[in-house]
């Protein structure tokens, strides 16, 4: 709007004043119309006379030729309705009406977040304005417009197609894989995958540090052209951790019977019958054996391991199966205890309190919720007490061997091993173009905001 009236006001003056000025005005606004463009010297030509009211006049006429339809950028401020924001931009009460319960048939209005660009769109062919819908983007992969069709307003929704993309990023940790992670740009979502996916080997309070390295390629869910789906990742397909120089990589492998699994260079699955640790964060406070108990005084064995984190956080069952015994237990405080087979059960004590559906018969799958931490029962702070049953005895999480996943043979191992392939090439292909962060593909620029000095509530940007 400011150009428009910046180039009405060059315009006036040219009709008033000579050439020099029409001058300026052709090579100084190069942003408007051709149209507009080869209009200027007619209009440059008009009876000084008549002054700038019928410069004014004259350039909305050749507005109006150009685009019938004038479009008001409006945003919805905090608390503000869509009824409010169409009053604001002229609508009338009645036609907003209508055009809001329209838009009902495909989208709730009431979704609509603070911030949220909504197009307003006017005719101009008539001597005034007249209101003919509006049309706003509540994700990158659909839009929705109200459109007046002449007897009454219709709502539509546009979804558009999506498709996937391979994402590389890679990096040095320097103090944890989740904030180093996020530093390189990996999404939440993903960390969390690629965390719980090394869970069964790695124990990330004690086996991080700083100056391993992490790679990881993983799917993003992106519109037809290039917009990134908020919160569309798709599977992890590779990931290494380099650990003390070691390094550990796994690949995702769907088998002729499209079970899909993650599997590491040999073709062992990586998903073991229980996970290293139950509980994110933590820190080991007390190991497996003899110690001198903190409440008795005397020396007594400690016949699992403690796992000092702050009361709240998440605990999970390390291995799918069967809840045993849950509720209050003497000294343990909030107790459960998890049958995973015929021989191996799990024991969680001192918690604050227990998860959904925790009762005795509930079946658990691998990484269930099943308590958060507390310090009920014989404890002097907030901690998760972990044990390990092994055919009757209690035994050291720390060190027991637990069964593990399938191997891959024959032609089932040979055909991974070309997907192995094919996965280090395309996550090479990603790292050669950065050395850190996203490498497969270029995070685009977003588009410039309307600058607000341009802008008012009534009639938009």
């Amino acid at each position: 709007m400011l150009m428009k009236r910046f180039a009405i006001a060059t315009i006036a003056l040219a009709a008033l004043g000579g050439a020099g000025t029409a001058a300026f005005l052709h090579s100084t606004s190069l942003s408007t119309s051709s149209a507009a463009l080869e209009t200027a010297p007619a209009l440059a030509s008009l009876d000084a006379q008549q002054g700038t009211s019928a410069a004014t006049d004259a350039w909305g006429d050749v507005e109006k030729a150009a685009d019938p339809v004038e479009r008001r950028l409006v945003n919805l401020g905090r608390g503000d309705t869509l009824m409010q924001v169409l009053l604001e931009a002229d609508v009338p009460q009645p036609h907003a009406q209508e055009a809001i319960t329209a838009l009902k048939a495909v989208y709730d209005p009431r979704r609509m977040k603070q911030g949220q660009p909504v197009e307003v769109m006017f005719d101009r062919t008539g001597e005034e304005d007249r209101f003919v819908g509006f049309a706003f983007q509540p994700a990158v992969e659909r839009s929705v417009s109200v459109s007046f069709n002449g007897v009454r307003f219709q709502a539509a929704e546009t979804a558009k197609k999506l498709g996937r993309r391979a994402v590389a990023a890679q990096g040095e940790i320097r103090s944890s894989l989740f904030e180093s992670g996020r530093a390189a740009g990996v999404p939440m979502n993903v960390l969390t995958e690629l965390i719980r996916n090394y869970s069964y080997d790695v124990d990330f309070q004690r086996d991080i540090q700083p100056g391993d390295r992490f790679e990881v390629l993983y799917e993003q869910v992106v519109t037809e052209d290039g917009e990134v789906v908020s919160g569309g990742n798709g599977n992890i397909l590779y990931a290494s951790l380099t650990l003390s120089g070691k390094e550990q990589a796994i690949y995702r492998y769907e088998d002729s019977q499209g079970i899909a699994e993650f599997f590491n260079a040999k073709g062992s699955s990586i998903r073991k019958a229980l996970l290293k640790t139950p509980i994110d964060g933590a820190r080991l406070s007390s190991g497996f054996g003899m110690r001198r108990h903190p409440v008795l005084g005397y020396s007594k064995m400690h016949k699992g391991v403690d796992f000092a984190a702050p009361t709240g956080t998440p605990i999970y069952s390390a291995g799918a199966g069967v809840v045993d015994e849950v509720g209050p237990k003497g000294a343990y405080g909030n107790y459960i205890r998890i049958r995973h087979n015929g021989d191996i059960s799990t024991a969680y004590a001192h918690m604050s309190r227990f998860g959904a559906g925790m009762r005795k018969g509930a079946r658990v799958a691998q990484g269930d919720v099943i308590g958060y931490v507390g310090t009920t029962g014989r404890s002097t702070g907030a901690h998760l007490h972990y044990e390990i049953v092994k055919n009757g005895q209690q035994v050291n999480p720390l060190s027991v061997a637990v069964p593990t996943g399938r191997n891959l043979e024959g032609k089932e191992l040979a055909r991974f091993k070309g997907v192995m392939a094919s996965l280090q090439n395309r996550f090479e292909a990603g790292g050669d173009q950065a050395a850190d962060g996203i490498g497969l593909v270029s995070t685009a620029p977003q588009a410039a905001k309307p600058s607000k000095a341009n802008c008012d509530r009534k009639r938009g940007c």
